[in-house]
């Protein structure tokens, strides 16, 4: 079977996907719909994987670009000729697929495509809404992003949930963390972890108050920030402007080979996402045997039972975190 595999941009749950796909009998294709900034995955493709040249993937996605990437993704589904087309978010790579008339489409829902794009514009619902009538099966990552299709109308039958998983043989709590805190000068102090992209729907802004007002009032507290984004201005002066910013090691993007050592160097690991299928970070954390305090949001609740692998708290509440 051939599969054309069309995801939004290159990421670690991407080559995860695909690495499995490969391992399988099928001739498998794959294609970018954007490219943001830094790329997330510096791994090469799995060995067997086609990438494809189209319009796409090479700078962020617009509205505007729609009827050129269209046009393209047509000629590619003629040439290419595959058995079934495996693309998301829903509203983006999905929705395009689906308005080039291919079939079969299985769509794959990113979690924040349904739990909160599809109610932020009539736009999107109407996007939504058409997708998913024309999509074959749904794949989603979590009970909440299934209930959301079944509200809209799809048929649970026809709905596969499974999450997305961590390696446990690198996410452990067996392991040292390379130096991490010893080079930091943090073997003394109650270290914190963020490694959510500094974006508006992960709620870094939340987090950044939060951190200034607990660590003016426990100065013990360390936080190795990971990642970066477009807050990134208004995060630094969050923290410049509360005085927490000697105790803020800047981490930057860290490697999937790294990335391990981060969390056993942690006490806490805190997320403030406003939206979330099964995150991947919250599971890594749990892992590594690293509690975690994050937002109470349908994803998370399926993961965190407050006060047993960890804590809630009230979405967008830096008062309460």
């Amino acid at each position: 079977m051939r599969i054309l595999y069309f995801s939004r941009d290159y990421t670690p749950h991407d080559h995860r996907f695909l690495a499995s796909l490969a391992e399988s009998e099928h001739e498998v294709f794959c294609m970018w719909l954007e490219r943001r900034g830094h790329r997330q995955e510096e791994r090469m493709l799995p060995a067997g994987i086609t990438a494809v040249k189209w319009a796409g993937g090479q700078e962020p996605f617009r509205r505007g670009d729609r009827r050129r990437l269209l046009r393209d993704l047509k000629r590619v589904l003629r040439e290419i000729k595959p058995d079934v087309v495996h693309a998301g978010p829903v509203q983006t790579a999905a929705w395009l697929t689906a308005k080039a008339g291919f079939r079969p489409l299985v769509t794959m829902s990113w979690g924040s495509d349904l739990l909160k794009d599809a109610d932020s514009s009539a736009r999107l619902r109407k996007a939504t809404e058409y997708t998913l009538a024309r999509s074959a099966a749904l794949v989603g990552d979590c009970q909440a992003v299934r209930d959301k299709a079944a509200a809209l109308g799809f048929d649970d039958d026809r709905i596969v949930t499974f999450p997305w998983g961590v390696n446990l043989d690198d996410f452990s709590p067996w392991n040292d963390d390379g130096g991490l805190r010893e080079r930091a000068g943090w073997q003394e102090e109650f270290v914190i972890l963020h490694n959510r992209s500094w974006e508006a729907v992960y709620g870094v802004d939340v987090f950044a108050k939060a951190f200034v007002l607990a660590a003016q009032q426990r100065p013990e507290l360390r936080l190795f920030l990971l990642g970066n984004g477009s807050l990134a201005g208004e995060i630094r002066q969050i923290l410049i402007s509360g005085g927490a910013l000697e105790k803020v090691q800047f981490v930057g993007q860290v490697s999937q080979k790294k990335l391990p050592a981060y969390y056993r160097a942690a006490d806490l690991y805190i997320s403030a996402s406003h939206s979330d299928g099964s995150s991947v970070s919250l599971m890594e954390a749990l892992a590594s045997g690293v509690p975690a305090l994050v937002s109470d949001i349908p994803g998370n609740r399926e993961w965190i039972n407050d006060g047993m692998q960890g804590w809630l708290f009230p979405d967008g509440d830096a008062h309460a975190l």
